[in-house]
C-alpha cells in the first residue's frame, strides 16, 4: 500500500534545490522535449482557467516522462496586479505522482521551483545564445523572478556590470540592497539597456517596455514576463529584428503576446540548439521567449524529492 504523500515546504525546497544540479537536468529535459518522442516527454500546452473576479488565471501544467518514470503536475495562479499591490503575482504548488500506482508521492511548494527553474532556463538560453564576451547585464523588474535571475546569472557568468530598472525607483533601490554584489539603479529603461550585452525582462507589463531601437546589435534578451496572448514586454521592432527562440514553439504561439501580436517567427526551441538540429546565432540579436514548461517543473520536483529521500534515509 502506498503511504500518504510527503509535504515539502518552501524552506525545505530552498535547502534542497541548487543551480549546479538543476541546470544540467534542465538542459537534458529541454533536449528531450524538442525531440517530440512520447516515451521521453508528454506535455500538453498549459491549460488556463480565468479567475475573472480576481483578475487572474489558474494554469495547470501536467507532464509525463515515461522513460524516467516521472509523472508531475503544477498548479499555478498568476494575476495582473495593480501597481503597489501587496498581493502575490503568482502562487504555485507542484505534485509528484507514482505513474504506476497513480498515488501522489509528494506535494511541494512551487514558488521556489518556479523561480529557480525559470531563471535556470534563461541562463541556459544565455549560455547558448549570448555573445561569449558579454560584460553588461540589465534586469528589468525587481520581483522574485528578478532576484532568481540575478542569482543564477551572476553564479554562472562573470559580468563586469549589473544594471536594474523598476517602475518605482524605491523598489530598485531595495533590490540593490538585497543582493550580494554591486548593482547600478537606472531611472529609465532606455538608459538601463543602452550597451547591455544581456537583458532580462521580468516585469508585470502588459504593454511593450523594451524597444528595439535601444537594444545593442548582437545583444541577447531573455523575455520572461507577458505570459498571456494579449500581454507584451517587447516591441515589434525588436521582435522582428531578432532571431527568436522559445522553450516550446506551441506554447509560444498560443500564449506569448510578444510573438502572436508582432507576427514574429519562432526560429527554434532551445532544445533544438541543445540537440544540434538548429544553430545558435550568437552573432545576431537574439530573443528567448520563456513561457515555462511542465517538464521543467517535473525534473525540478524529481530532483527535490530525490534529495529529500536521500536526506531522510540518513541515520
Amino acid at each position: 500500500m502506498a503511504g500518504p504523500p510527503v509535504v515539502i515546504w518552501k524552506h525545505e525546497v530552498e535547502r534542497l534545490l541548487h543551480y549546479r544540479e538543476l541546470i544540467p537536468r534542465l538542459e537534458e529535459a529541454l533536449g528531450k522535449f524538442s525531440k517530440r518522442d512520447s516515451a521521453e516527454v508528454i506535455q500538453p500546452v498549459r491549460t488556463t482557467v480565468p479567475l475573472q473576479k480576481h483578475n487572474g488565471f489558474l494554469g495547470v501544467m501536467p507532464t509525463y516522462m515515461e522513460n524516467d518514470g516521472v509523472l508531475c503536475s503544477k498548479f499555478v495562479c498568476f494575476y495582473k496586479r495593480e501597481d503597489g499591490s501587496t498581493l502575490p503575482a503568482t502562487q504555485a504548488t507542484v505534485m509528484l505522482l507514482d505513474p504506476e500506482y497513480g498515488n501522489v508521492k509528494a506535494v511541494m511548494d512551487g514558488e521556489v521551483i518556479t523561480d529557480m527553474r525559470t531563471a535556470a532556463v534563461s541562463a541556459i538560453s544565455a549560455k547558448l545564445l549570448m555573445h561569449p564576451g558579454a560584460e553588461v547585464l540589465t534586469i528589468l523588474g525587481t520581483g522574485k523572478q528578478a532576484l532568481s535571475h540575478y542569482n543564477v546569472f551572476t553564479e554562472v557568468f562573470s559580468f563586469k556590470e549589473v544594471r536594474v530598472w523598476s517602475h518605482r525607483k524605491q523598489r530598485a533601490e531595495r533590490f540593490r540592497q538585497s543582493v550580494s554584489g554591486p548593482v547600478t539603479v537606472f531611472d529609465s529603461v532606455e538608459e538601463a539597456v543602452r550597451g547591455a550585452d544581456a537583458i532580462v525582462t521580468v516585469t508585470r507589463c502588459t504593454e511593450p517596455v523594451l524597444f528595439g531601437q535601444w537594444v545593442k546589435p548582437g545583444a541577447h534578451v531573455a523575455a520572461v514576463g507577458a505570459c498571456r496572448p494579449n500581454w507584451r514586454e517587447l516591441d515589434d521592432a525588436l521582435m522582428k529584428e531578432a532571431v527568436v527562440y522559445a522553450d516550446s514553439r506551441e506554447g509560444a504561439m498560443t500564449e506569448s503576446g510578444d510573438i502572436i501580436l508582432s507576427g514574429a517567427e519562432v526560429f527554434a526551441e532551445l532544445g533544438d540548439v541543445i540537440n544540434g538540429t538548429k544553430p545558435a546565432h550568437r552573432e545576431k540579436t537574439t530573443v528567448f521567449k520563456s513561457l515555462g514548461m511542465g517538464v521543467e517543473d517535473a525534473v525540478s520536483a524529481k530532483l527535490v524529492f530525490d534529495q529529500w529521500e536521500a536526506k531522510a534515509s540518513k541515520p
